[in-house]
């Protein structure tokens, strides 16, 4: 027996069977075209970025071609497919026929259809958005509508780089995008917001089922609040509005009518007009942010105390021309101190004589100047304001208690960390490495589609395997080999670590040999689909 090829599949062929349950590749092609003398279509190669980047290989796009080298291109994508056909420039053509379609429109038809046909509840969307750091220099698009690279507000802390920010909207069930859009790297998030929430409005004049849009405090605002009076939204009432200190004040003082909620929370509702939109404000106490906001207070107040000293210390060597000139000194100060207050005050008169030596008994000073002696005290009173206040948050929401309770906007806004996970999985370092480093800015657009639509495929093949798990009450073994519903995607691509494909010729006829299916691994493969059992060739 010859082994004429080792052709790895390893966890390649749950994306590729995703990928092909879900269709993607028929509908870019039906809504892009196909072209007649073309190896693969553009559908193909979006799928090749989508395997590549969700590979975790540390590989940049421009050597996809490498990546594909040793795959069995013929069961994760068709007959006659090589792996030079991925190749740099089908690549950056197939992003230009993506930017020239239009990438949100694209990505929302495709998302669409996806969670139709997985049946992916899209009743509550979460909104949020993220900046992406670039380096290097690009090209001036001819395309006036093209995204600018620019220098912004960078949430990655970089603010030495040029940035391009993607807002994203997904359901809260299995964290699947639903909206993408990429904006010029200065633009703010009240205005993504704002135009988010318009385009919302319209989208859902025609909806028969209702939409609720959950996002952070960026969504309340005086210049957004006609397009949340026509929208179902939950928010986070910004801490600056002064509205949201006085109802956590009156909840303190109120403590008896703080209601239970689950975990180390607590809450209080209020009704309210604000910004013209009857709605209701839930003052929330959770015991998790009393905790952190006391470490935050203490450090807070033991800086401020070790300035106050340094104050004081060069105040007391300071000599003022006047009483008032010392008093009005001090009270400027202290008027500037958070947590603190003065205790003592004590400001002694020093005579001053012109001629040398002791002055005679009974002469007169020619010059009396003030010395401030002074201590300071915690505010006991004000500390604890501060913390009952850190200590609670208040969501606002115009949903009737009759659609959804007190408890469950809480629950429902608290599952907003579902947008987060899925920009900490775009910005791994090991997903779609350097493809940002595309220099045409129309290209970086199409790309960061592209790299979204790769979150999308990965988070319906995590909601489906553990829907299936939850649904057949199966388990499988974590990291740790404790048996769970809920395992990571990520963590089951790196169970397949080593499954490959080998083709061996005996006499001429050809075979295949699968090595590395142990029983863990067909056991899991099968619960992913057919089109993923038919690329591992499981019966």
């Amino acid at each position: 027996m010859e082994i004429e090829r080792v052709e790895r599949v390893d966890h390649h062929g749950i994306v590729a069977g995703v990928i092909k349950d879900l269709g993607l590749i028929e509908r870019i092609d039906f809504l892009l075209g196909r072209h007649p003398d073309e190896k693969i279509t553009t559908g193909e190669a979006v799928a090749g970025m989508i395997i590549n980047g969700l590979g975790f290989t540390d590989r940049p796009m421009t050597l996809t071609p490498q990546f594909f080298e040793n795959c069995p291109l013929n069961l994760l994508f068709r007959e006659g497919i090589e792996a030079n056909d991925f190749n740099r420039f089908k690549l950056g053509r197939s992003l230009d026929e993506i930017y020239e379609f239009g990438c949100s429109t694209l990505f929302a038809d495709l998302a669409n259809k996806s969670c139709e046909k997985e049946g992916i509840d899209r009743r509550f969307g979460h909104l949020d958005s993220t900046t992406f750091s670039l380096t290097g220099q690009y090209f001036e698009d001819s395309d006036e509508n093209a995204i600018k690279i620019t220098h912004g507000y960078s949430k990655d802390h970089r603010p030495d780089l040029k940035q391009v920010v993607l807002e994203l909207l997904v359901s809260q069930e299995g964290g699947v995008p639903l909206i993408a859009k990429a904006w010029d790297g200065n633009t703010s998030d009240n205005e993504i917001f704002n135009s988010r929430s318009k385009a919302l409005v319209e989208a859902l004049k025609n909806s028969e089922d209702p939409v609720y849009l959950i996002a952070d405090s960026k969504l309340y605002s005086a210049n957004n609040a006609e397009s949340l009076k026509k929208l179902p939204f939950i928010t986070r009432i910004p801490e600056t509005i002064s509205s949201v200190s006085e109802k956590i004040k009156e909840s303190w003082k109120n403590t008896t009518e703080w209601l239970g909620h689950k975990g180390e929370k607590k809450y209080q509702e209020f009704t309210l007009d604000h910004y013209n939109i009857s709605q209701r404000w839930i003052v929330v106490y959770s015991e998790a942010a009393r905790n952190r906001i006391q470490i935050t207070i203490a450090k807070k107040v033991e800086k401020e105390k070790e300035k106050i000293q340094k104050e004081l210390f060069h105040l007391r060597a300071e000599r003022f021309e006047c009483l008032e000139d010392a008093k009005r000194e001090l009270s400027k100060k202290s008027k500037k101190w958070e947590y603190h207050e003065l205790d003592q005050l004590n400001i002694e008169e020093i005579k001053k004589y012109i001629g040398k030596g002791r002055p005679k008994v009974g002469v007169s000073a020619d010059k009396v100047v003030y010395q401030v002696n002074a201590g300071f005290r915690k505010k006991e009173e004000a500390i604890n304001n501060f913390i009952e206040e850190g200590s609670c948050y208040v969501l606002g929401t115009n949903i009737g208690k009759n659609n959804l309770s007190a408890k469950e906007i809480i629950d429902h806004y608290s599952e907003q960390q579902v947008v987060e996970r899925g920009f900490r999985f775009l910005k791994d370092p090991l997903f779609f490495t350097s493809s940002l480093f595309i220099k045409k800015q129309s290209r970086i657009e199409a790309m960061l589609m592209v790299m979204t639509l790769a979150l999308l495929v990965y988070s319906i093949a995590e909601r489906r395997l553990r829907h299936i798990l939850k649904k057949n009450n199966a388990t499988l073994p974590n990291q740790i080999n404790k048996q769970v519903q809920n395992p990571t995607l990520r963590w089951v691509f790196q169970l397949l670590d080593g499954v490959c494909r080998i083709k061996t010729s005996v006499n001429g006829v050809v075979s295949y040999i699968w090595t590395g299916l142990t029983e863990l691994r067909p056991k899991l493969l099968k619960l992913l689909g057919n089109s993923v059992k038919d690329i591992y060739q499981i019966s």
